[in-house]
């Protein structure tokens, strides 16, 4: 008899993908004794996006809660997911710094490192592996399942012999887009298990509605373990549900031992702790099975369509769709995940929205193009990478081989604001977002935002003069708006916290600028001039990199602006002379607005 073992997401990947990540510790610890007691083989309750959600919404430090979970768990292993040498960031961190945070997880309490690398270039995942098992911790090498002419059951099987040699202790299979279909599951499970000697784990989320079969199928083939969510927080694009699963599997062969009244008792309170983050739910975390055909993983369709409703854009998603594919072939197929999913997705927006491809190149596209994540799957588009590298060399080598250590200078630049090795760390993670964390923790200010009430059926029903909620009509679409807090950042400007269409947004207003006598919308100019450079895009400026007065040559950068998390350098349409700047570092700028006069 082969038991299945069972590791639940619920305190990680689940609420991840149904509400932001914005679960609280606070609702985690009062049902962690029960959990305790389920028997599971491991719960993920770390990493992926909870470090930044405690650190930039929550207020939490991610560390304390590791402790606290580590604690209230004392039976149960604690599972993390790590972005190889990406850490929980997004970029590459030094080796130094990659070496240092596994050891203070591990010794903050995570027993288990799913490590994975977005290209599978597992040269990104020989620090973080070498760092776990000289921790003595638990490495589980894991291969990102995509589709592609180039990604066949004997690649994956390549990379699964290639993550044993260099010392895994289990294989896992994250098929973080819902695109496994159960076939496919069970011959690639058997060609891997055939290969490699190690326990393999079936990670797939359940946005087609297929990830429950697909975990079957792969049991049948020889499976050894599957991750699941709690039912209250399960399907759509999170995972199958935990009981179901256990109830498939009962008094057969492969019967996960797991108790059904104790995961029900687990369910129901989790069922009216969701309640509690309403305003975070979204039409777009449903099953959907056009994953299979356009191959956009749910958390990212959900992030486009609000991206795109920030623009007065909707009307387009249906082109962007279509657009992922082709640049995602362009960039040599490369699996969507964090964070080549936001590259693929931010470039295919701009395609689409310029009405020229690739008239703008995001700053992570080049440095995609140039090498800088490491090897793509295939090859890549040889006009649009000449385009966006030019003449300077392409990176063969390891891309943190190029980085020098990193620690000493990263304890000198935060100062006694750090008063632990952990809180170096978490600067490392998030610079300016890390630094006014532990600001805001020296000063006693420390505050998340806030959750909106809500009525035994989830309505929203805030009698908080903040939580004001109105309906919205712009260019034929309909938006629910509703304000959930307000703050003052200073300097003249307020940030208030909304919910659109049930998506939380965060946005920060000021004052309008000289143009507002002129009557324009936004408070700056829009362009009226050859040399007028305009944002393509809603975002902020980054940096400026020229100033008034100075002498441009057409095709020069002139600053760099962040939008949907990347970053993108803005070029002169002309030579001449900067006459005006209407921006600097730091301000909010809007598609259309003329921020910089070249003549």
């Amino acid at each position: 008899m082969k038991k299945i073992e069972v590791t639940d997401v619920i305190l990680r990947d689940a609420h991840q993908s149904l509400i932001a990540t914005r679960m609280r510790t606070e609702d985690m610890l009062p049902i962690c004794d029960k959990l305790d007691k389920v028997g599971y083989w491991s719960l993920e309750a770390w990493g992926g996006a909870t470090f930044d959600a405690c650190v930039r919404f929550l207020k939490e430090d991610p560390w304390e809660r590791l402790r606290q979970l580590k604690q209230a768990l004392p039976n149960t292993r604690l599972q993390m997911l790590l972005r190889g040498q990406n850490l929980l960031g997004y970029r590459h961190y030094a080796d130094d710094v990659v070496t240092a945070f596994v050891e203070r997880a591990a010794d903050n309490g995570i027993d288990v490192f799913r490590i994975f690398d977005a290209l599978n270039d597992l040269r990104n995942l020989e620090t973080a592996m070498t760092a776990v098992k000289k921790a003595g911790k638990h490495a589980q090498g894991t291969i990102s399942y995509t589709t592609s002419p180039v990604h066949t059951a004997d690649l994956f099987v390549k990379q699964a012999k290639d993550l044993q040699n260099m010392g895994a202790d289990s294989i896992a299979i994250k098929d973080m887009a819902g695109l496994l279909a159960p076939y496919p599951t069970y011959d690639l499970v058997k060609a891997i298990k055939a290969e490699v000697d190690l326990p393999l784990v079936i990670h797939s989320h359940a946005t087609s509605g297929l990830a429950a079969q697909c975990q079957l199928k792969a049991i049948e083939a020889g499976a050894d373990r599957i991750d699941t969510a709690i039912s209250s927080f399960a399907w759509g694009t999170s995972h199958p549900a935990t009981e179901s699963q256990v109830a498939a599997l009962r008094n057969t062969e492969f019967d996960t031992g797991l108790d059904l009244n104790l995961l029900s008792d687990i369910a129901d309170y989790f069922r009216d702790v969701r309640k509690k983050y309403h305003q975070y739910e979204s039409e777009f975390t449903r099953e959907d099975v056009s994953v299979q055909i356009n191959q956009v993983p749910g958390g990212m369709m959900s992030n486009l369509a609000n991206q795109l409703k920030e623009q007065n854009a909707l009307d387009r998603i249906r082109d962007v769709f279509a657009e992922i594919p082709r640049v995602r072939e362009d960039l040599g197929f490369p699996p969507l995940v964090t964070p080549t999913s936001q590259i693929v997705g931010t470039q295919a927006v701009y395609n689409v929205l310029a009405g020229e491809r690739y008239k703008t190149i995001t700053n992570e596209v080049k440095r995609y193009l140039q090498g800088g994540y490491g090897h793509p799957p295939a090859a890549v588009n040889a006009a649009l990478q000449k385009k966006a590298v030019g003449n300077e060399d392409i990176i063969e080598s390891r891309p943190a081989d190029a980085l020098r250590p990193e620690l000493d200078k990263l304890r000198a630049d935060i100062g006694e604001l750090a008063t632990s090795e952990e809180d170096v760390l978490t600067f490392a993670m998030f610079p300016d977002l890390g630094r006014d964390f532990l600001q805001q923790r020296a000063n006693g200010t420390l505050k998340p935002e806030p959750l909106l009430a809500a009525t035994e059926n989830g309505n929203n029903q805030s009698k908080d003069p903040i939580a004001t909620e109105f309906k919205v009509d712009v260019h034929g679409e309909s938006y629910d708006i509703a304000i959930t807090g307000v703050g003052d950042v200073g300097g003249g400007k307020r940030k208030f916290y909304i919910s659109i269409d049930g998506m939380p947004e965060e946005v920060t207003f000021e004052a309008l600028n000289e143009y507002i006598s002129e009557g324009v919308s936004g408070g700056r100019k829009k362009a009226s001039a050859p040399g007028d450079v305009t944002a393509p895009l809603p975002g902020n400026v980054v940096e400026v990199l020229v100033a008034e007065g100075d002498q441009v040559e057409a095709g020069q950068a002139l600053l760099v602006m962040e939008a949907m998390k990347m970053e993108t350098e803005l070029l002169a349409n002309i030579a001449g002379t900067v006459n005006k700047l209407h921006v600097s570092k730091g301000d909010r700028v809007t598609p259309g607005e003329t921020l910089i006069e070249i003549a």
